[in-house]
């Protein structure tokens, strides 16, 4: 049983994700201990919860400590991952409900569901758009074309939006299993071609879209990038607002976002995100910081090495690095000083 300390280097919910997703795949079972106690609230939460008992489904694996705020887990694999349908509702794992994060559920199954033999549907209900998470915007519009060009094929359709802390949402992902995982090399991002944006409202009035979309046009254009952001008003059970970016470069993708609340105006929040695309932008980087450290995972699985660039080298891949070492699949190697990352696969 491969024993993992859940408290190492940024001590949250990454570690988890990691081992349970390598566990699935790898048939290895795992032990983690002080799970998330870097966190002001140690232990698993809602979607924490759910991303245990998510990876524990599709290979019937055995578990124990699956219970809110538990700092410790055994995750024993039961078969081979099974492709097939599944619903996870993080808001079951709570009472009351939850917002917790769908992206994190979903980043838990997807790579194993994407190596095993068949297909896969896969619903997801909670939060579709949380801050201090990825956004399902985010993993449809840079996460999955990445990956596809890496080899996994798989498509996600938002049906409703879920905002914090009524969370609410849902959406569907079609995953193709079967994948053989390729590297990617991305050391240089190549121009700015251009900013595509949503700017969104759930149960509020329809000019506070439009203003956080004329704010953002009014900023990039300004900088002179080649700009277009869609205003919507959607469903959703409560109400939300927030604006996301997607930048296009030559050879990647990059995706930021701001969110509304209480007192904040409509503009503050398309200023926020502009900001974040501008700051990333600066840095010459082809690669955002939090891509940076979810691209380990799948580059550790791959056939061939691969080498990014990022714009900060974060605590979060660090950790992740670790993690995925301890299951003898992948040597990475960072260099802080050029911020780049290279991921060479151990051949079995």
């Amino acid at each position: 049983m491969i024993e993992i300390d859940g408290s190492y280097g940024e001590g949250g919910g990454q570690v988890l994700r990691t081992s349970l997703s390598l566990a699935a795949i790898t048939g290895e079972p795992i032990r983690i201990v002080g799970i998330r106690a870097g966190r002001k609230r140690p232990g698993l939460a809602a979607q924490h919860l759910t991303a245990v008992r998510a990876a524990a489904r599709i290979c019937h694996a055995q578990i124990q400590g699956d219970a809110l705020g538990s700092m410790l887990l055994e995750f024993i694999p039961g078969s081979s991952v099974q492709a097939g349908n599944y619903t996870f509702d993080i808001s079951e794992a709570q009472i009351g409900g939850s917002a917790g994060a769908i992206a994190l559920v979903l980043q838990t199954v997807l790579l194993p569901l994407a190596l095993a033999d068949g297909d896969s549907v896969v619903t997801l209900r909670g939060g579709t758009h949380v801050i201090f998470s990825p956004t399902v915007t985010y993993i449809e519009q840079v996460y999955l074309p990445i990956l596809q060009r890496m080899g996994i094929k798989a498509e996600v359709k938002l049906g409703a939006w879920g905002w914090y802390p009524q969370g609410g949402g849902e959406v569907e992902i079609r995953v193709s299993g079967g994948s053989k995982l390729a590297g990617i090399n991305l050391l240089e991002r190549g121009h700015l071609q251009q900013v595509r944006g949503l700017a969104v409202v759930t149960e509020l009035p329809s000019h506070i879209p439009q203003r956080m979309a004329n704010r953002a046009e009014n900023l990039l254009r300004q900088a002179h990038i080649k700009v277009a952001v869609q205003a919507l008003r959607e469903k959703g059970v409560a109400p939300g607002a927030g604006i996301f970016l997607t930048a296009e470069y030559q050879n990647s993708l990059a995706g930021f976002g701001g969110f509304g609340r209480l007192r904040l105006s409509a503009e503050t929040v398309a200023e926020i995100a502009c900001k974040q695309l501008f700051k990333f932008h600066h840095t010459g980087a082809p690669i955002d910081e939090h891509l940076g450290d979810q691209l380990l995972l799948p580059a550790a699985l791959a056939s061939k090495e691969s080498h990014y660039r990022v714009a900060n080298v974060s605590t979060h891949l660090t950790t992740n690095a670790v993690v995925i070492e301890q299951f003898g699949l992948a040597r990475t190697t960072v260099d802080e000083a050029e911020k780049t990352v290279s991921v060479i696969p151990v051949v079995n």
